[in-house]
């Protein structure tokens, strides 16, 4: 999967950042490591993204608007899975695909903010990824399309000599409600997932 993805008119590029914390995957990183261990087996990760991408926490998104450099900038989807549009306010992104949320903001502008808006949205960088566990430098990486299990360790610096290399799970947000997987180490990963990497046992 691309990670850079336009519809829609031409227009100007203010490249201007916001901030995104990603809280909640945070607190279901902690959640999964200290259950780990005591689950009962894990269906395994599906094989591929099903239907077309959809916006979450921490994706950037290129919004233009014809004729209104103010508007047309970066945006990042916040914790609260919004962006917030000068002279709109906050708009929804969370579960949306990008041609939704150009639908959505041209309804919004077309509603007595301007007149019949010329409105473009492009996917110009995905949501990160978490690596966790036993491995040598955890946290937030970049993804890139195809990555898989195990180019995501060697990313974080490689297993630890406490990790268990035969068994792998990854948390991936589905709405409101993270499902967790068994994962094998050429299993693909999707923009969001945290992959767990399980102390083992002796």
């Amino acid at each position: 999967m691309m990670c850079r993805w336009h519809i829609g008119i031409g227009g100007s590029k203010i490249m201007i950042k916001t901030a995104a914390k990603l809280r909640g995957l945070i607190g279901t990183i902690f959640c999964v490591l200290t259950l780990a261990g005591c689950a009962h087996p894990l269906p395994p990760l599906p094989v591929g993204a099903s239907g077309s991408y959809q916006l979450d926490t921490g994706d950037t998104v290129r919004v233009i608007v014809y004729n209104q450099q103010s508007l047309s900038t970066d945006y990042i989807v916040g914790d609260s899975g919004t962006i917030s549009i000068p002279m709109v306010g906050e708009v929804k992104a969370r579960a949306l695909t990008v041609q939704e949320l150009q639908q959505q903001l041209y309804n919004k502008l077309n509603n007595g903010i301007l007149v019949n808006p010329g409105v473009g949205v492009q996917l110009t960088q995905c949501r990160p990824i978490f690596v966790v566990g036993e491995v040598t430098k955890p946290g937030q990486y970049p993804y890139v399309p195809k990555l898989n299990v195990l180019e995501a360790v060697a990313t974080a610096g490689g297993f630890t000599v406490r990790a268990d290399k035969t068994y792998m799970t990854v948390v991936r947000p589905q709405g409101d409600q993270p499902t967790e997987w068994s994962a094998g180490p050429l299993a693909n990963l999707q923009p969001g997932d945290v992959v767990v990497i399980h102390e083992q046992f002796f």
